[in-house]
């Protein structure tokens, strides 16, 4: 099984710079978007014309803001929106599908934003969003995956130093919450299998960022320890472009 994750930056966007090819090119039994940027009926004309995939998706209520959306070759026993946490239920942000083996959970994270003015926020979502896959966990595996807008480590990105407790995305506040994440059992696929290697998933749209590769890794799968074991490889895909992100891919075998 292959499962593809890519925040595309806005949907109806990346339809326009090739996401059909790249989904061809992967041919993924499943895929996971973030930063859908549109409401539902939107991403469903956006990708009428793709074949063999049922779609799912949860929009924000802010019109061109957040959202996600998951394609599967197979229908899951159930799809579900949102952690049932009203105060988060509002931007679009998680959607559930259950397989027989596995919860996948497709996440956009909030941002803690320019001058970490939703810092307090996000501390709060990681906290819930946590406990959100407690609970899943004591039903079966779960897999997590999306842009969790944090890089873990060090190695997680370019420019660590000048980055710590200054922005979105690499203060220790955003980090403990991964760390707890992770406590509830979870296992950063990537880093389990590949963990000195340097490799990103986001660059900056300024200062030629991509070019010189100064990015970060922040897009993730996260994987229940019970079975990671069937995790068979982890990856990076940063030779596709499209978007400020490239898309993330897992593969399991059961």
């Amino acid at each position: 099984m292959k499962i593809i994750s890519f925040n595309v930056n806005g949907i109806r966007a990346s339809v326009t710079k090739g996401l059909f090819d790249t989904l061809e090119n992967f041919n993924a039994d499943i895929v996971c978007f973030q930063e859908t940027k549109a409401q539902e009926h939107q991403v469903e004309e956006a990708l009428n014309s793709l074949n063999g995939y049922n779609l799912y998706s949860n929009s924000a209520e802010k019109k061109g803001y957040s959202g996600v959306a998951i394609l599967s070759k197979s229908v899951p026993i159930k799809v579900w929106s949102d952690i049932g946490i009203e105060e988060h239920d509002t931007e679009g942000r998680v959607l559930t599908a259950e397989y027989e083996k596995f919860y996948l959970v497709n996440v956009y994270v909030p941002n803690s934003g320019s001058g970490l003015k939703r810092l307090d926020y996000r501390s709060l979502w990681d906290t819930d969003f946590a406990k959100f896959l407690a609970e899943l966990q004591k039903v079966k595996p779960v897999i997590v995956t999306g842009d969790f807008n944090v890089a873990h480590r060090a190695i997680d990105l370019k420019n660590d130093k000048a980055n710590y407790n200054k922005t979105s995305g690499f203060t220790q506040v955003e980090i403990d919450g991964l760390d707890a994440i992770l406590n509830t059992g979870l296992i950063d696929s990537f880093r389990h299998l590949y963990p000195e290697e340097i490799k990103y998933s986001f660059w900056s749209q300024r200062f030629n960022a991509r070019k010189t590769n100064a990015g970060w890794r922040i897009d993730y799968f996260l994987v229940s320890e019970s079975i990671i074991d069937k995790v068979k490889d982890s990856t990076i895909h940063n030779d596709v472009f499209g978007s400020d992100h490239c898309p993330v891919g897992l593969e399991l075998s059961f």
